[in-house]
C-alpha cells in the first residue's frame, strides 16, 4: 500500500521575537534580536548572564484561569502555540475526527519552574506545603496530554525527550504516524521553559554558553570566528500535519508538505558531538533519501547552529560531506542567532521557520556575523533575509547525548 503523502496545514509559536506565527516570521525576517540580560532571577553571580525570554506571554489568552494555574509555563506555551496551530489550520471542523488525530509534544527538561518551587516549599514548609498537582505539572509528557485534552485528539499521543533533537523528532514521529495510516491528523512539536535557577545554573556549570555578558544581543552568533557558546531559550512550536488528501478534501491552505525525515545516533558522547560527523551525515542522507530528493533539489539548510565551536565546525562539514559540491551554492542560516537555543523547543520552531521559507519563497538571516570562520566554509545568509525560490530545504537538529533528526520540506506540487 502506497504511503499517505503529509501536508503542513498549521502552525503556532511562541518565542522572544513574537508570539503567534505572523509576529515570529516578521521577527526573523527583519532580523530581530530576542535576547537580552535575563530578568527572571538575579543572575549577578552567575557566569552568564542572558537568555531569550518569552516576556510577553500570557496564558489566560488561551487558557482559562483555573486551567492554567494547574499547568507548569512549559504546559502552557505548548497549549498556546497548539491552539494557535489549530486555529491557523481552519480545524476543528464539523467532520473532525478526534480518534484519528493525535498529538506528539516534547519536552526536555519539563516542568523545571515546578520543581524549583516545590523543592523550596518542601525545604521550608515540609511536604505539606507542597502542592496537590505538584506532580502532574512537571512531568514531561503533561503538554502533549493537556493539549490532547483541550482539543479532543484521542489519537496517538506521546512526549518524546531526545533533548535539542525532540521536537524535530515529534514532527518526524508523527510524520510516520500519518504515512501508515494510523492517524489523519497529528499536532506535533515541542515545548520548554527552563530559565529558572537551576536549570539555567546547570547549563552554566557544563561551560556550553555564552560569556559575552557585556553584549548580551550580540552573544549568539553561529558559524562566526568569535562565537562562545550558546544562549539559552524558551518557547514552543506545534504544527499541523495532516494527510494530504484529507486536507485537499476540506480545501486548507497547504504551507507545504513534509516529505522526509531521518533519525540517527552519534553513540558517542554525552555532550560532545562525534567529531567525524557519521550521524550528522546519515541522518541528512537519510532525509534526503526518504523524501526522494537530490541533494541538488535543495536549496536552503536552517542549521542547528548553536554557536558552539564544535557544533558549528562539525555541522558545517557534515553539510560538505553530506551535500558534495552542491554545498558550496547552499543557503544555510540559524535562527538561534535571533531567538537563542530553545532546547526540545527548537528543531519545532526552526520546522516551522523551515516550512515558511519554502512557502514564501524567503530565508531568514543568521545576524551577528562578523568575522568568517575557516572551519564553517559554507554559504551562511548574514545580510538580511534573501528571496530564494525554493523547491525543497531541510532542518536539522542535533541533541546532547548524539541524537539527530532531520525533516525535508517540499514545496506543494499536486503530483509527488
Amino acid at each position: 500500500m502506497a504511503e499517505n503523502r503529509v501536508a503542513v496545514t498549521g502552525m503556532g509559536v511562541v518565542t522572544s521575537v513574537g508570539i503567534g506565527l505572523d509576529a515570529f516570521w516578521q521577527g526573523l525576517v527583519s532580523g530581530k534580536n530576542g535576547i537580552s540580560r535575563l530578568t527572571y532571577f538575579d543572575v549577578s553571580d552567575f557566569p552568564s548572564t542572558m537568555a531569550s525570554e518569552v516576556k510577553d506571554f500570557d496564558p489566560e489568552q488561551w487558557i482559562d484561569r483555573k486551567s492554567a494555574d494547574r499547568m507548569d509555563r512549559f504546559s502552557q506555551f505548548a497549549v498556546a502555540a497548539s491552539a494557535m496551530a489549530m486555529a491557523d489550520s481552519g480545524l476543528p471542523d464539523a467532520s473532525f475526527p478526534g480518534e484519528k488525530a493525535g498529538v506528539i509534544i516534547g519536552s526536555g527538561i519539563g516542568g523545571s519552574e515546578t520543581i524549583e518551587r516545590g523543592q523550596a516549599k518542601l525545604a521550608g514548609k515540609g511536604p505539606r506545603a507542597l502542592d496537590p498537582f505538584f506532580v502532574s505539572k512537571l512531568l514531561v509528557n503533561m503538554a502533549a496530554c493537556m493539549v490532547s485534552i483541550r482539543f479532543g485528539l484521542k489519537g496517538p499521543l506521546s512526549a518524546p525527550s531526545v533533548a535539542c533533537s525532540t521536537g524535530a523528532n515529534a514532527i518526524g514521529d508523527s510524520f510516520r504516524i500519518i504515512q501508515r495510516g494510523d492517524a489523519e491528523i497529528m499536532l506535533a512539536g515541542g515545548s520548554e521553559a527552563c530559565l529558572t535557577r537551576l536549570a539555567y545554573g546547570g547549563f552554566c556549570a557544563n561551560r556550553s554558553m555564552s560569556r559575552r555578558n557585556d553584549c548580551p544581543e550580540k552573544a549568539s552568533r553561529p558559524f562566526d570566528k568569535g562565537r562562545d557558546g550558546f544562549v539559552m531559550g524558551e518557547g514552543a512550536g506545534v504544527v499541523v500535519l495532516e494527510r494530504l488528501e484529507r486536507a485537499l478534501g476540506r480545501g486548507a491552505r497547504i504551507y507545504a508538505e513534509l516529505a522526509g525525515y531521518g533519525n540517527t545516533a552519534d553513540a558517542y558522547h554525552f555532550t560532545s558531538p562525534e567529531p567525524s560527523g557519521d550521524g550528522m551525515i546519515r541522518v541528512m542522507k537519510n532525509a534526503l533519501a526518504d523524501a526522494g530528493l537530490r541533494p541538488e533539489d535543495v536549496g536552503y539548510i536552517n542549521a542547528h547552529g548553536t554557536s558552539t565551536f564544535l557544533n558549528d565546525k562539525f555541522e558545517s562539514a557534515a553539510i560538505q560531506a553530506a551535500f558534495g559540491s552542491h554545498a558550496q551554492v547552499l543557503k544555510v542560516s540559524s535562527n538561534k542567532s535571533m531567538i537563542g537555543h530553545l532546547l526540545a523547543a527548537a528543531g519545532a520552531v526552526e520546522f516551522a521557520a523551515t516550512v515558511m521559507s519554502v512557502h514564501g519563497g524567503i530565508v531568514p538571516p543568521t545576524i551577528n556575523y562578523e568575522e568568517p570562520d575557516p572551519d564553517c566554509p559554507l554559504d551562511y545568509v548574514t545580510r538580511g533575509a534573501e528571496r530564494l525560490n525554493l523547491e525543497a530545504a531541510i532542518s536539522n537538529s542535533f541533541g546532547f547525548g548524539g541524537g539527530n533528526a532531520c525533516l525535508a520540506v517540499k514545496k506543494f506540487r499536486s503530483e509527488p
